[in-house]
């Protein structure tokens, strides 16, 4: 486990230092949003709580395209916000399903 963790660590390291902080950072923060608006959709967030979905999938798609255009802190705000709102709507959404089997 320990070994796995070094190697992993070690990888993370050599991106780091080969392609620079910022598409490092990005591509950290960026990820996890995607996947935190994945699984909002999947709960039914477009329809359950319509704001804070559209709110994740706008700050996602300006995350893009501030990447895109190499300005990373700004990618890395709207991915870290994509990811924030992505939570708020998963979990709204699954609340509001939970509320309406009652």
């Amino acid at each position: 486990m320990r070994a796995r963790l070094k190697r992993t660590l070690s990888l993370v390291v050599l991106a780091v230092a080969v392609f620079g902080c910022g598409p490092t950072l990005y591509a950290v923060n960026a990820s996890p949003a995607a996947g935190v608006l994945e699984e909002a959709r999947e709960a039914g967030a477009a329809e359950h709580a319509p704001y804070e979905f559209h709110y994740a999938h706008e700050n996602l798609l300006k995350a893009r395209e501030e990447a895109a255009e190499a300005n990373y802190q700004d990618a890395i705000r709207f991915a870290e916000l994509a990811e924030e709102y992505g939570t708020k709507a998963r979990d709204l959404a699954r609340r509001r399903m939970r509320e309406m089997g009652r």
